[in-house]
């Protein structure tokens, strides 16, 4: 049973757009950590973008004016607005989102991702 599931990848040129989703069944006694990871072939995973607890968030350099992450508290899910996309973007993307138990310690959990290419 999946808990945390990415959608919205896909294939586009240069300068195009796509919206990343993703979506968790986890519960947390906190706010969620909700963030976005990816990895081109060949290459480290890196972190591209989050938001915590609904309102804090943080970009990559790269990434900086032209994606934009927002939260859906109804629907406990996670966007990534990418716009402006350019070849070095095409990636694998990952989500990870870290949720509190009772305790409240934070555990998180990550996604199977989503291909996103783009090309030029």
């Amino acid at each position: 049973q999946a808990q945390v599931v990415e959608s919205g990848g896909g294939s586009v040129q240069t300068g195009g757009a796509l919206r990343l989703s993703c979506a968790t069944s986890i519960h947390t006694r906190c706010g969620y950590d909700m963030r976005w990871y990816r990895q081109a072939p060949g290459k480290e995973r890196e972190f591209v973008s989050s938001i915590l607890n609904s309102d804090i968030t943080n970009y990559a350099d790269s990434v900086k004016g032209r994606f934009t992450i927002s939260q859906d508290n109804a629907k406990n899910t996670v966007h990534l607005q990418m716009n402006s996309l350019k070849p070095e973007d095409t990636a694998m993307y990952f989500c990870k989102i870290g949720a509190c138990d009772v305790g409240l310690t934070r555990t998180y959990y990550w996604g199977q991702g989503t291909q996103v290419i783009v090309s030029s």
